[in-house]
């Protein structure tokens, strides 16, 4: 979503199935040498936490009108946010790729998971008790506070193992593979895995032409 209210609002895809994830993917293309950037403004970032339902429309809202008074410092929130981004797709992709990350990832991301937890509380329920955090409009960066505390939710959990990255050779989305034979391959079978689909018949039709006889 471009600045300015005439532009429409982006609609963020949101298949990775979990917060952390749908968050990391907010780049398209990371393999093409000029990726698509999806948060180009600190409103960008606020959409999509919208979209991702992180806190209640009215948190957001104030938000977004701190943002405006303070621009220089949610342009630094937004500079941060996709850091840590950065961070956890490097941490991730070495998981899958089954290497150790790197120490300064790990650093950038423990950072601001201590940061994040800094903001938790304990509130009081009708059933009991459950995780909230802190109601402060003034952090810019709330919005990666759920974030950050999913990734680290994922990287201590069994559920690392069903994690996945887009087979698609432009895509380098993540995923959680919760299919029955933990067999999927695409982000989105719509558009990466039908545009695959549609390579591999280009290029058997290619090869069927090629061994026709002429003449």
């Amino acid at each position: 979503m471009a600045e300015g209210s005439q532009q429409a609002e982006y609609t963020f895809d949101l298949s990775g199935g979990l917060l952390c994830l749908d968050f990391v993917n907010t780049v398209s293309g990371r393999p093409r040498a000029r990726p698509t950037e999806r948060l180009n403004t600190h409103r960008d970032l606020v959409s999509w936490a919208r979209q991702a339902r992180v806190f209640p429309d009215g948190a957001l809202a104030r938000l977004s009108r701190e943002a405006e008074r303070r621009p220089r410092d949610a342009a630094k929130a937004l500079e941060e946010a996709r850091g840590i981004r950065e961070a956890m797709f490097r941490i991730f992709a070495a998981r899958l790729e089954r290497r150790a990350p790197e120490a300064a990832d790990l650093d950038v991301f423990n950072a601001a998971l201590g940061r994040a937890l800094a903001h938790q509380r304990v509130a009081g329920t009708e059933d009991g008790f459950a995780w909230a955090w802190a109601d402060d409009d003034g952090a810019l960066d709330r919005v990666v506070w759920p974030v950050v505390r999913s990734a680290a939710e994922l990287m201590t959990s069994p559920d690392l193992r069903r994690l996945r990255r887009c087979a698609g050779a432009t895509c380098d989305w993540l995923f959680i593979d919760r299919s029955r034979n933990h067999t999927r391959r695409w982000c989105d079978m719509e558009s990466c895995g039908n545009r695959a689909k549609a390579q591999r018949y280009y290029k058997r039709h290619r090869a069927a032409q090629a061994t026709e006889p002429s003449g």
